[in-house]
């Protein structure tokens, strides 16, 4: 067997205790699906091989939506009536793979750190199985039916238990064939199955801020600690400019607009996108869409430029930052943009994958001065706000 690492994510809950129109883990914490950000979480570590999520049949589309743009993500299986069915099924799932060592983590806990996820994998290759613990700041009791305390209890000896919790691959996925067989579905958790099975599980040292989201004032909390974690605040402006040429549409933010005439540019040459990708590159101080995009590379002949955007997007959550706000003028005699404008926004804001509300699209002439007073050609300014964990690097 290799020394491979591997996840499985579960997500196939419903989140009855959080109300909302899509469960739990796909409504957004700080603009991003909680899902995504847990995923992300595990496909960005360097020691993670492969990472496997459980899902819930009947939420597969918003479940690709929520994904869209994740890179090495196995295909999602279907999870069970229960935590411990979901559990099982990404472990059948793995099994060919046979991974040395499995994380299993609770998609519902999205602040998951580095860190975190560092000891687990550490604590495991020690020990075959681990979970991370918290040592508790209160005084704990027990109480009888009536509410009378009938005990107060050791704090030093007590933990409160999360996940990412952390096993050798075959005896977990053996422990839960046997529970299944035994008709045993009643573990709140995978060291509780671990145990019933006669596994010995250590305690790593586990994070408070490593909260599993249940409520909606966990959703409220959970938003204000994201944003506070997102204090580099950073601004970036583009600019981008086409002449016209021979042809018989422009694209404009992603947007196919008839006209007389067409635009020169190696891609699709739609300077709404163009300046949004150079705003939002420069925002991260990554240079700027020619560099990433070289027009002398023939892949990019005629190229849709959503790709662009998209890419620079990831660039911002690869990061783990977020994408406030952008917004892009375009400057031109003709054609009109105000009949698209609704349509231009609802487009960058797909391609980014923010709200709406976080996209402005604004437009003028130049008062026929100038090249684009002279209808030779368009062009476009943008400025991109975004949100980075601070760092003093």
């Amino acid at each position: 067997m290799t020394d491979t690492v591997a996840a499985v994510i579960v997500a196939a809950g419903r989140g009855e205790r959080a109300p909302g129109d899509v469960p739990k883990q796909y409504r957004p914490i700080a603009g991003e699906p909680m899902i995504r950000s847990t995923l992300r979480a595990f496909l960005s570590h360097p020691q993670i091989d492969s990472v496997q999520p459980v899902i819930n049949p009947n939420d597969d589309k918003i479940y690709q939506r929520a994904i869209a743009g994740l890179k090495k993500l196995l295909p999602p299986v279907a999870g069970g009536a229960t935590r411990q069915a979901s559990v099982r099924a990404g472990l059948e799932a793995l099994a060919g793979r046979a991974p040395a060592l499995v994380l299993i983590h609770d998609a519902a806990r999205p602040f998951v750190s580095v860190g975190l996820i560092d000891r687990a994998i550490a604590a495991g290759r020690a020990t075959g199985a681990a979970v991370p613990g918290v040592v508790l700041a209160d005084t704990v009791k027990t109480i009888d039916n009536r509410a009378l305390v009938t005990q107060t209890l050791d704090r030093s000896q007590i933990r409160i238990v999360q996940t990412p919790q952390s096993f050798s691959f075959k005896p977990i996925l053996e422990a839960h064939r046997r529970a299944a067989a035994a008709q045993s579905e009643t573990f709140t958790d995978d060291a509780a199955l671990a145990e019933w099975a006669g596994q010995r599980v250590s305690v790593f040292e586990g994070e408070p801020g490593n909260v599993k989201v249940t409520t909606t004032d966990d959703f409220e909390r959970a938003e204000i600690a994201r944003l506070a974690a997102l204090s580099d605040v950073r601004t970036g402006n583009g600019f981008d400019v086409h002449a016209f040429a021979d042809g018989d549409h422009v694209m404009l933010a992603g947007i196919r607009i008839p006209h007389p005439r067409g635009v020169t540019g190696h891609s699709d040459a739609d300077v709404a996108l163009h300046a949004l990708v150079d705003a939002i590159l420069g925002a991260l101080a990554e240079a700027d869409i020619g560099a990433h995009f070289p027009p002398s590379d023939p892949q990019w002949k005629g190229a849709p430029s959503d790709r662009f955007l998209k890419f620079a997007c990831e660039r911002v959550r690869a990061r783990n930052g977020m994408i406030a706000h952008l917004d892009v003028t375009i400057v031109c005699e003709a054609p009109r943009v105000s009949p698209h404008r609704d349509a231009m926004r609802a487009r960058i804001a797909a391609i980014a994958e923010i709200p709406v509300e976080r996209v402005a699209v604004k437009a003028t002439t130049s008062e026929k001065l100038g090249f684009a007073g002279r209808g030779e050609g368009i062009f476009a300014m943008a400025t991109a706000t975004i949100r980075l964990p601070w760092s003093a690097g």
